[in-house]
């Protein structure tokens, strides 16, 4: 698995933006939003259990995200129109406020090493990139176990003091002074 320091790799992929069928499906890539922080998360399938609760909870918080200058992203290896019938069948997902991509060739999630092995789905990765696309957080786990959006959003906050941050650091707190 890719991992921190290291470069995200470049993609251009297919993504569901909102569950009207005209204006549903774009395409998107490394450079769809020049200067932000990215959060990218990948989970391994729609029509699942685990799955639409993380989405959910990620988008309860896109307000915080996107105080932060952070696009939220979620990923797996299904089709666009796979993604836009999920999206249109789960209530909790109708009005998701962030896009879902299709790596449906599975290139970006085989570059990055969080396929699983037998079935060749993602499995659960969570990946916050600087603007300069740089891998500054990444996690994975195991497909039975959400993630904690306010987790991701704590180390974010974190990441962009710059600064030493000690164990249960929250925003507002202090940080570590060296010297």
């Amino acid at each position: 698995m890719l991992s921190v320091g290291q470069r995200f790799p470049d993609f251009r992929l297919k993504a569901v933006t909102s569950t009207d069928l005209e204006n549903a499906f774009t395409t998107l890539d490394q450079d769809s939003f020049p200067g932000k922080w990215r959060l990218v998360f990948f989970y391994p399938k729609d029509f699942t259990f685990v799955c639409p609760t993380e989405l959910s909870g990620f988008g309860k918080l896109l307000g915080e995200f996107e105080d932060r200058d952070c696009q939220i992203l979620a990923a797996s290896t299904d089709s666009e129109c796979v993604h836009l019938a999920w999206r249109r069948d789960h209530d909790d997902l109708r009005e998701l406020p962030y896009p879902m991509l299709s790596d449906i060739r599975r290139d970006l999630s085989t570059e990055l090493g969080i396929l699983e092995p037998e079935e060749l789905v993602c499995h659960r990765a969570t990946f916050l990139v600087d603007p300069e696309g740089i891998i500054r957080y990444a996690e994975m786990s195991d497909p039975s176990v959400g993630r904690n959006p306010d987790e991701v959003l704590r180390v974010l906050d974190a990441l962009q003091t710059g600064e030493l941050c000690p164990c249960n650091w929250k925003k507002d707190d202090a940080t570590l002074q060296v010297g």
